[in-house]
């Protein structure tokens, strides 16, 4: 296995780690923990394999309606519901998970774990060094990145279920169904497009366009979030430091 090759795929992954992790001001998380959550991302992989056989039997042949089914329901909808799936169960009920931001971080953490492996899959399994490494910039550029903003997205409101019990099941719903909708558009604008094939170059040249503009609407989405959990962050320790303190903390009664 080339190690370049193995590089091209990796890379991009842990340094969209870094930087989410660089973005934790008040409080960072054990490396255990993340490392929990980016291994439990490579085992979703899995079980979006698993889901994405059986709702490929389904597959309309239509063009329009093929890129589009593929886009939102085999890889939107299964994917984004297996890396839910395991962030909830890696982390939700962690004592370390104790701040707004952290929704966002596990959820990247998780999300790029998923990028990692299936980009791996993508760059080695081509038929030539050529068309890995192709595969591999194209995917640095925009797969990679791409999983990252869904992560953001889902630990965004991951992160709202966890701390307002009120409307719990309302900000659950949508950690999934957001960047569900999210990656279903963005996969779908590219296969379709690639799908319709020759003598409709001006419909091809509108997708792709119209992609370019989704991807920049992502990343300004995705930046406000952050910054929006960060403020919330922020202010819950403010909140927590101005709390008198305990004078019996720590003292232990016997009887």
């Amino acid at each position: 296995m080339n190690t370049i090759l193995i590089a091209l795929a990796v890379l991009p992954v842990l340094i969209l780690a870094y930087v989410v992790y660089r973005q934790d001001k008040v409080e960072k998380e054990p490396f255990g923990k993340l490392l929990k959550a980016f291994l439990m991302g490579c085992l979703a992989v899995v079980l979006a394999i698993g889901m994405e056989e059986v709702l490929s039997e389904f597959t309309p042949q239509v063009p329009l309606l093929r890129g589009t089914y593929t886009g939102f329901i085999v890889a939107g909808c299964s994917e984004e519901l297996c890396k839910l799936l395991v962030l909830y169960w890696a982390v939700w009920k962690s004592k370390e998970f104790n701040e707004y931001f952290d929704g966002i971080v596990y959820a990247c953490f998780v999300s790029l774990g998923f990028a990692g492996v299936e980009n791996i899959g993508y760059v080695v399994m081509q038929d030539s060094y050529i068309d890995s490494l192709s595969v591999g910039v194209t995917r640095a550029v925009l797969s990679v990145p791409g999983h990252f903003l869904f992560g953001v997205m889902m630990g965004y409101y991951f992160a709202l279920a966890k701390f307002t019990p009120s409307k719990r099941k309302e900000y659950m719903i949508k950690a999934f169904a957001v960047p569900m909708l999210w990656h279903g558009t963005f996969d779908s604008l590219l296969m379709v497009a690639e799908d319709l094939g020759e003598g409709v170059e001006l419909v091809t040249g509108g997708l792709l366009i119209l992609f370019i503009v989704f991807d920049i609407k992502m990343w300004k989405w995705g930046v406000r979030r952050i910054r929006r959990l960060q403020e919330l962050s922020n202010k819950q320790k403010d909140e927590q430091d101005s709390l008198p303190l305990n004078p019996f903390d720590g003292f232990k009664w016997y009887v």
